[in-house]
């Protein structure tokens, strides 16, 4: 039973965008390297991390279990939709993107990081590919099982970046919105991996051969798919509540230091314009300018 999951997985059509977009961004990061712009070294330590999980997961004795077991295929694709994205995300700056965003054709592309549009695309995708004929498809066809992929990472990455990223936010997106953007994805996550656990049919009729291999029930295959979702969920979303909590105190004593600066130089700077400074990572520019006038 597991003599054939130990092989390595070279699927070009999975693996091939993953290494364009690493080979990419080493690209632009060097081109960026020595200047004021530079990409920090965390971040970029961030962001192959991140890769690296993508084309580690999708090579690995997983993605065998993947195409038989609807529980493994489930875990593969929180490993590279979820975590493998937000590394990435993490790891992407303005001065990253700038070339991609300064194509008149492509720029409408800034607009899908808006958190609204965000999460409708993420939720709508995780939806989609988890209707019995989409998912049963991936599994009988490369093509389709590629794209399946791509559209999780995707989605996954835009969700990340409306949170995480560098484009400019609306201006109502503070950290309490930003609290209830973490709380509106992880209560879709939650209703689709309970949707899995309290199911009464076989969802997915293409995982018989395999149940049957490793000796599991479709119930319980899809039972421990969805705990897998909700678990892996939960210790997310404690993460990404600390996350929150501490950027929200580091502004708070960030912003009152600005505005004690600025007091102090007899420069005029109301609290609404520091929160909006801080909250957009131009403090320290902010600082600059103060010290400077």
């Amino acid at each position: 039973m597991w003599a054939h999951v130990g092989a390595v997985v070279l699927a070009p059509a999975q693996l091939g965008p993953g290494l364009v977009v690493g080979l990419l961004y080493w690209w632009r990061a060097r081109a960026l390297a020595g200047g004021p712009r530079a990409v920090p070294r965390a971040r970029q330590a961030f962001f192959y991390g991140g890769l690296a999980l993508v084309l580690a997961t999708l090579a690995s004795p997983l993605a065998v279990m993947a195409d038989e077991l609807f529980w493994a295929h489930m875990a593969e694709h929180l490993l590279i939709a979820e975590l493998g994205a937000l590394g990435m995300a993490v790891g992407l700056t303005a001065p990253v993107l700038a070339p991609l965003l300064r194509v008149r054709e492509l720029a409408w592309i800034r607009h899908l990081a808006h958190p609204v549009v965000a999460v409708g695309l993420w939720s709508a995708n995780l939806v989609a590919w988890h209707v019995p004929l989409l998912q049963e498809a991936a599994l009988r066809s490369d093509a389709v099982h590629a794209l399946q992929h791509m559209a999780f990472i995707g989605a996954g990455l835009n969700m990340w970046l409306a949170l995480l990223g560098p484009l400019p936010k609306p201006g109502w997106f503070g950290n309490l919105a930003r609290l209830l953007y973490v709380v509106a994805v992880r209560l879709i996550g939650a209703a689709v991996a309970n949707a899995f656990v309290w199911a009464e049919v076989d969802l997915y009729d293409a995982y018989a051969p395999g149940r049957t291999e490793w000796g599991i029930t479709a119930a319980t295959d899809q039972v421990v798919a969805g705990s897998i979702m909700m678990v892996e969920g939960s210790i997310l979303t404690i993460c990404l509540f600390a996350w929150v909590f501490l950027r929200s105190a580091r502004e708070g004593e960030e912003r009152q230091a600005l505005l004690d600066l600025a007091a102090g130089r007899g420069v005029a700077l109301s609290e609404r314009r520091a929160a909006r400074a801080v909250a957009a990572g131009h403090g320290a520019a902010l600082r600059r300018r103060i010290e400077d006038s």
